[in-house]
């Protein structure tokens, strides 16, 4: 695949690489502007870059489009590609590029023009009558977008911003191949049926409000879940020598600028004024646990310090961007600050590294590994974030991980390690995230005294393995399509009588299992089993037993797990042993 690349240099690239599959999913944005233009003559362009799952382009038309329009668009798209026309690159000065984006009648080009800097170079990309300022890269014909997909419709602003115009933005995806296409268009219409916000309606886990945009509500089942996967998140941390402590959720506003957060993330914090101070809800958990470290003197003897906290904080996201429980307002961070001296820095973060791949193990996640280096508005000595940068880097490559390196994605204090997650239909996910920071130890003037009796400033590790719990609930309601594993299930066992006489012999059944802390309820009505079957297979709960006139004369169950239509009957005691096994070994038993 032939690829114009920003420099106006023709270059062979494949699909699989980057710039090819960047290149073909720019030019089928261009694609999708012509074919509107060829509709709608008066729509106005704004922007259409590539994405990392397909394209989109935003659009100014007098009224928006909508689902309907989509196929309509998509045949006049199908028609460009077919003509097979030839993409061409030109350059041209300021007042040129201005008059031709003022002729074709494009406000918004001019204004991303003149928001260029002056020395900018200014790259046009023509194909057939269609002409688009961009830099590209794209293919060199049309007819290379093989396969594409008008995907949805969505709102946007302009240029991000609440005061500007709402433009209609068109989402679409592009593959060389057709049959990739349909593998990715099958994949989007499994996430549909797994997604979590109707799958936690269904289930009964959770609900979001108009009375608090972005703030979840947990119900009784989805506090199950959370409270299981905080009992597993502390008996975990206690075995790895962390202790828990728990911070403030409001702390003044000298807290924040001596943590440089009040400089650097003012506008994603809720504030308040309190007795004529200004107050901040914490948005992270670290200042907080940096005055848990002060409060009292330490020496290398105690180091390295585990301090786990699970806190809920507080960060201003736009209302745009809030969904379900993966982009809320408020979250629980599984946070934990590790304190140590310079010659502990690899072995500590080895041993995070260890403790996220327990974790992700055991749900069945993949994930592969990103190291984010410094960004531009850092705080700190660069000298300092070397040494940190080759500290995170040394530890990965020691236990011999694969990593990408992210340039300048680091967070404003430190680098970081980022964990992206693959879950069951191939999505990733950044959650388990491990930063190294010199820098608050030193604004807070943290120390502690080492063997030679002298002063010395603790060098200091911000992880989290969920990342966000509410996310991270989010994401294995997704992952397992709400069909927990038996010990996160909010209800693990249904028993099913099948007549009024077994009711009795139920209620016995009930009892022995609730002794054992097994989650259970009991479903007497007067219903055709096939049906009460059903409606638990529906609630997705991992056991069912089906008690009739044979079992309770034997003193068994029939046992019947979710997705098997097949009954195994075994003795009471026998099926609590292995129920009980499983979940306190948090696997699967074949039944």
């Amino acid at each position: 695949m032939k690829v114009i690349t920003h420099s106006g240099v023709i270059e062979e690239y494949s699909f699989e690489d980057e710039i090819g599959r960047g290149a073909l999913r720019h030019t089928a944005s261009h694609i999708l502007a012509q074919a509107v233009k060829n509709l709608y003559p008066d729509t106005k362009l704004a922007i259409g870059p590539s994405i990392k799952d397909g394209f989109y382009y935003d659009f100014d038309c007098v009224t928006p489009f909508t689902e309907d329009d989509l196929e309509k668009i998509e045949a006049e798209m199908k028609k460009i590609v077919k003509s097979n026309l030839k993409l061409e690159r030109f350059t041209l000065s300021r007042a040129e590029a201005i008059k031709l984006m003022e002729d074709k009648g494009e406000p918004y080009k001019v204004e991303l023009i003149n928001d260029l800097p002056e020395d900018e170079e200014l790259s046009f990309f023509k194909q057939g009558d269609f002409v688009d300022l961009c830099a590209g890269p794209h293919v060199t014909y049309t007819s290379a977008v093989k396969a594409f997909k008008l995907t949805s419709v969505a709102g946007a602003y302009w240029r991000g911003s609440e005061k500007n115009k709402m433009l209609t933005r068109i989402y679409g995806t592009a593959f060389s191949a057709k049959p990739d296409l349909e593998e990715y268009l099958a994949r989007i219409e499994e996430a549909k049926k797994r997604d979590h916000r109707r799958i936690g309606k269904e289930m009964g886990l959770f609900m979001m409000t108009d009375e608090g945009p972005g703030f979840p509500f947990f119900l009784p089942n989805g506090m199950i879940v959370k409270n299981e996967l905080i009992n597993y998140w502390r008996q975990i941390h206690t075995r790895e020598g962390y202790v828990e402590v728990s911070t403030p959720m409001m702390l003044n506003r000298q807290l924040w600028e001596t943590s440089g957060h009040w400089g650097h993330y003012k506008d994603n914090m809720y504030t308040t004024v309190i007795d004529d101070v200004d107050f901040a809800v914490k948005p992270m958990n670290c200042p907080g646990g940096m005055l848990v470290y002060k409060s009292e003197p330490h020496s290398y003897r105690d180091l390295p310090l585990r301090c786990g906290e699970l806190g809920l904080v507080h960060r201003h996201e736009k209302s745009g961007a809030l969904h379900g429980l993966m982009r809320v307002r408020c979250f629980t961070q599984d946070d934990a600050h590790i304190f140590m001296t310079r010659e502990q820095i690899t072995d500590e973060i080895k041993g995070v590294v260890r403790l996220i791949d327990e974790v992700y193990g055991l749900f069945g996640f993949k994930y592969h590994v990103e190291l984010s280096t410094m960004p531009e508005d850092h705080i700190g000595d660069e000298a300092d974030w070397e040494i940190a940068t080759d500290s995170l880097r040394a530890a990965l490559e020691q236990m011999g991980l694969d990593y990408i390196i992210n340039e300048g994605d680091g967070a404003f204090y430190g680098p970081k390690i980022d964990f992206h997650l693959e879950d069951s239909i191939g999505r990733t996910w950044q959650c388990g995230t491990i930063q190294l920071d010199f820098q608050l130890p030193m604004r807070f003037d943290a120390e502690y005294i080492g063997s030679d009796g002298q002063k010395h400033r603790p060098i200091m590790i911000h992880r989290v393995v969920f990342g966000s719990i509410e996310r991270f609930i989010g994401i294995l309601i997704e992952h397992y399509a709400g069909k927990f594993p038996t010990w996160l299930a909010p209800m693990q066992v249904k028993v099913l009588p099948i007549t009024d006489r077994n009711n009795k012999y139920t209620d016995k059944i009930l009892a022995k299992l609730r002794a054992k802390g097994v989650r259970c309820e009991a479903d007497k009505r007067q219903e055709k089993m096939g049906f009460k079957i059903r409606e638990a297979q529906v609630s997705k709960v991992p056991y069912m037993l089906v008690i009739g006139d044979q079992e309770q004369a034997d003193g068994t169950v029939a046992v019947r797990k979710r997705d098997t239509n097949n009954t195994v009957t075994m003795k009471v005691a026998d099926f609590i042993k292995l129920i009980t096994k499983e979940i306190a070994n948090k696997g699967e038993i074949d039944a």
